[in-house]
């Protein structure tokens, strides 16, 4: 298990759930578990049993289809009801039962609250967090404690605020953990008070929001004051802004800070992990998060190009491959030849100055008419491909293609279309039918191409996106349409641009097919 002398402690299962959009079922709760455990967390907050089904099953489950190498699960509840004995009160039963080594009670810290939302007396709220504590720590299980508002409740009143730390640590909670639940505090304030609650001998954590856009510096800023625990959420996860990212906060302290938190190796896996959950969550990565986002790394301007041609460490404050991640060279109408050399050699090209230098006159020239490389690197390659052959290679070639949308007396739309090729000496018309004349189109061509090329039949169109290009407009406008297709292997996305979006979505069309059957290994005629 983790080292007890700093705390990673996660609570995307929670708190994160508690976001927008995302609902997790209890597999979907258990493998984003095992991602964690895989990066080497210490601690993994699994929810809240007995206060809703799919937590308490959760724990059930967990108890034998999780197999923990580095965290230990906690469960997450709160003190007992006033007026009730914790022994008797069966929430805090739930909590003693889940079978968690590790139990994170939540308590209040502002004295409002406890009057207002507990409606009970401050001393009453203390006798709740004493009498819970020391049950749990009775029952043989440890206790965390998250003070709930603590910096507001600070504000408000500091000596009853740090009494509730006091009271929590004298009954036996190893960790009291400062939560700015509301998100509004700013890195400077907050290290003042997590040196005054740092004061009363007690072991402090933080738990942050992002409502101010500080959560990751405030944790930081806690840890510097004196806080040896630290929770957050996967890529962020929350409700409102979001909590602490906890991959920013843990390799901001490994890389920056020097502390030792997770395996090595396992934070070179930190961008997959990140990846692999938002697809358990199917929400859509943040393509500029620090470190692990796809864009973290990505160099389009060329005096930045320039300067990694040189040496790539004078425009970036990491190797991106300490957390798994990659440097990207984007292509786009501010490349200079740097870049364009440096994304050659990249895709495995050694370019010439000259070839350098008609590719850049080439790719200025069609971003000027509304193309986009930087978010198609396919296309690029393509377009390199062609540049150094001095002429447009490609594994079939097209006659013509017509699509025909019908909407039928049912009042149903039918898109049909029609392709002529030639391919390895052969003319083909094949029709495929679709819920619209992209997807018709895309069909006709698969049926002609899969019996001379079959592994386009793993090749799928996954997004679909049509942009009108700034500065037009009305029925004749330019438009650009971007595809993203995978295969077994991964993805990429192609680029085409025109007033007619069939003809602009054909152009990416073919790309994309073409560049699949580049990665199958076949060579372009």
């Amino acid at each position: 298990m983790a080292d007890d002398r700093f705390h990673v402690y996660d609570t995307t299962l929670r708190d994160g759930a508690q976001q927008e959009g995302l609902n997790l079922t209890v597999a979907d709760k258990l493998a984003i578990a095992r991602h964690l455990d895989s990066l080497g967390v210490g601690f993994i907050e699994g929810g809240w049993p007995g206060a809703n089904p799919k937590d308490t099953e959760f724990f059930r489950r967990a108890r034998t289809e999780l197999d923990l190498r580095h965290a230990q699960l906690a469960a997450f509840g709160a003190t007992r009801r006033a007026g009730v004995k914790a022994a008797d009160d069966p929430l805090v039963a739930a909590l003693r039962e889940s079978g968690a080594p590790v139990v994170t009670l939540v308590a209040k810290s502002h004295d409002r609250h406890v009057e207002l939302a507990l409606r009970t007396s401050l001393q009453e709220n203390l006798a709740m967090i004493r009498d819970t504590v020391s049950h749990l720590r009775a029952e043989g299980q440890r206790v965390f404690l998250d003070a709930e508002h603590f910096f507001d409740g600070y504000k408000s009143n500091p000596a009853y605020a740090l009494e509730v730390v006091r009271t929590a640590a004298e009954a036996g909670a190893s960790v009291i953990a400062l939560c700015d639940t509301n998100g509004g505090m700013l890195p400077d304030e907050l290290a003042e008070v997590v040196q005054a609650a740092a004061g009363t001998s007690a072991r402090i954590g933080i738990h942050c929001h992002d409502d101010t856009g500080c959560a990751v510096a405030n944790t930081l800023a806690a840890v510097k004051a004196g806080a040896t625990h630290v929770q957050g959420c996967a890529n962020g996860y929350g409700e409102r802004s979001g909590n602490a990212n906890l991959f920013t906060v843990v390799a901001n302290l490994q890389l920056k800070r020097g502390f030792d938190l997770v395996p090595r190796e396992a934070l070179a896996e930190m961008t997959r992990i990140a990846h692999a959950i938002t697809e358990v969550t199917n929400v859509t990565p943040n393509s500029h998060a620090p470190y692990v986002g796809v864009s973290a790394f990505a160099h389009k301007a060329g005096l930045h190009a320039s300067a990694i041609k040189v040496d790539p460490n004078l425009y970036q404050h990491i190797d991106p491959a300490e957390v798994g991640n990659d440097m990207r060279m984007l292509v786009s109408d501010m490349a200079g030849r740097a870049s364009v050399e440096l994304k050659g050699r990249e895709l495995g090209y050694d370019l010439s100055a000259d070839t350098s230098r008609e590719l850049v006159n080439r790719v200025k020239d069609l971003e000027s008419k509304g193309y986009t490389f930087e978010a198609a690197d396919a296309s690029f390659e393509l377009l390199l491909r062609d540049t150094v052959a001095g002429e447009r290679r490609r594994h079939f070639q097209v006659e013509s293609w017509r699509v025909i949308v019908e909407r039928t007396r049912g009042g149903e739309l039918v898109s049909e279309a029609t392709v002529k090729l030639y391919a390895k000496g052969e003319r083909i018309v094949a029709t495929g039918e679709g819920n619209g004349p992209v997807n018709a189109l895309d069909r006709a061509v698969r049926m002609g191409l899969e019996r001379l090329y079959p592994e386009l039949a793993e090749v799928e169109l996954i997004d679909f996106k049509v942009r009108i290009l700034e500065g037009t407009h009305g029925t004749d406008a330019v438009t650009r349409v971007l595809i993203t297709s995978s295969d077994a292997a991964g993805e990429w996305s192609t680029v085409g641009v025109d007033e007619n979006i069939i003809e602009a979505s054909w152009q990416a069309l073919e790309q994309a097919v073409t560049y699949g059957l580049l990665r199958a290994g076949h060579v372009a005629e």
